[in-house]
């Protein structure tokens, strides 16, 4: 699958199979992520992985992080505010979408999610105070049944035409004005 497929096809899944994802496979979605641009190449990223269950319960209490209990892992991205107080989160949301396409690519299914109590998620994973969270990460085999409705709901739910989300010099201006 060529990139632009994978960016096509990937979509937020929250209904996963309990089947484990090889350490070898989430090898290579976290090298997809460690392999991200960053401001001045500071690499600010943490990513941890955690698959035991009790913990995956815990990570689940945001409102709408529930499903995190039921997916095979999440992987919990960090940034260090230390190493770039500027520029950390938006490297790890780099590096995260870069761990999103290579898992689409792997046959996976991921959803970013933001709804979670950073000083709890700290507690619970030993997180140093250096590090913020910035984002979950639920990542697995996706359940059949969801990946059939989600083909159905993509053929109805409408993404914005680009011409809705893109001017060509000034805002408001379209490639077709002079």
């Amino acid at each position: 699958m060529d990139v632009f497929e994978a960016i096509q096809k990937r979509r937020s899944s929250r209904s996963y199979e309990s089947t484990p994802i090889s350490k070898e496979i989430l090898s290579v979605v976290l090298e997809a992520g460690s392999l991200a641009p960053s401001a001045k190449n500071l690499q600010p990223w943490h990513f941890i992985v955690v698959t035991n269950k009790e913990k995956r319960k815990a990570l689940s209490k945001g409102k709408y992080a529930k499903f995190l209990s039921e997916v095979p892992a999440v992987i919990v991205l960090c940034g260090d505010q230390q190493v770039s107080p500027d520029w950390y989160i938006v490297d790890v949301a780099l590096a995260g979408e870069n761990m999103i396409l290579a898992a689409t690519n792997q046959g996976l299914g991921t959803c970013w999610v933001g709804s979670f109590e950073e000083k709890d998620v700290q507690t619970q994973l030993g997180i140093p105070e250096n590090l913020r969270v910035v984002a979950l990460m639920a990542i697995g085999y996706e359940k059949q049944k969801e990946s059939i409705a989600r083909r159905i709901l993509s053929k109805v739910q409408r993404r914005k035409k680009l011409t809705e989300v893109t001017s060509w010099e000034m805002y408001g201006q379209t490639l077709e004005d002079p």
